[in-house]
């Protein structure tokens, strides 16, 4: 799609909650104009997400960037292999900081498969430990992996009583309706929005309104109509129009659910 058939950026009149990115990926240098760019098309929350044990305290020092950002602590299972006791302390010591609200980003992946399996199960199992002992919620992260991520969701769901989000949902409808019958909540971005991508808009269509989040998972995953360009938290309102049009509601309460939903979540707010 050239630059000329690319539509503006809509501006919505809800504010809106971005729940799941890397800020911590972008040059130093980039930061603030992509944080201008977010303000401008209403996103008002954000979300960073840690990964690794490299990028910890990278995360938590970006939640001082602005008030309007926040972070989480959490080791990604491609990145299983380095988790030990120290990293499980120092998650664990960093939530204390009240900037950070979540154990994330944690799960399974069994289609890169970068890290053994059953190491991947044992740190996502420790990790949803945390999110028990320190009551917070956990951002969830799994891709080919169904039968292992509701099994171990099973042993920790009812001791989760924060529950926790899903992120970037693209697994099967019954594992959505068991995350959803759960509690947990599921995070959409700029993959429904994809031509090929019948099976997550199928999810969405399944998730009322109260358990959506939207997210960009940016630098990745950029909606239609900027995919191919690097993603950023300002192309949330293409990601709000789309989930919006499953759930055949209005983009305005779309976004108020979603806003309300995201402080539910995260803040705890009732």
């Amino acid at each position: 799609m050239s630059k000329q058939q690319r539509r503006e950026i809509p501006r919505f009149e809800t504010p809106i909650f971005e729940t799941h990115c890397h800020l911590d990926y972008l040059d130093e240098d980039a930061l603030g104009e992509t944080l201008q760019r977010a303000s401008d098309v209403g996103v008002e929350k954000i979300i960073t997400i840690a990964v690794s044990p490299g990028n910890l305290d990278r995360v938590r020092q970006l939640t001082r960037q602005a008030g309007h950002i926040w972070g989480t602590q959490g080791i990604h299972p491609h990145e299983a292999a380095h988790y030990d006791d120290a990293v499980d302390s120092r998650i664990r010591d960093a939530l204390a900081d009240e900037r950070l609200l979540a154990v994330g980003e944690i799960g399974l992946d069994y289609y890169y498969d970068h890290a053994d399996r059953a190491v991947q199960r044992e740190v996502f199992e420790r990790q949803l430990q945390i999110a028990v002992d320190l009551d917070l919620p956990v951002v969830i992260h799994t891709r080919e992996a169904d039968d292992d991520t509701r099994a171990i969701l099973a042993n920790f769901s009812d001791r989760l009583s924060r529950k926790g989000v899903i992120h970037s949902f693209t697994s099967s409808l019954a594992l959505a309706e068991y995350c959803l019958g759960e509690g947990f909540s599921l995070g959409f971005n700029g993959i429904a929005t994809f031509k090929a991508a019948d099976n997550v808009r199928e999810v969405i269509a399944a998730t009322p309104p109260q358990q959506a989040l939207l997210e960009t998972d940016s630098p990745y995953l950029t909606p239609v109509p900027y995919r191919g360009r690097p993603n950023a938290p300002c192309y949330l309102p293409f990601v709000a129009e789309q989930v919006a049009s499953c759930l055949n509601l209005p983009v305005e309460e779309l976004l108020d659910h979603a806003w309300r939903n995201s402080h539910r979540l995260f803040f705890g707010d009732t």
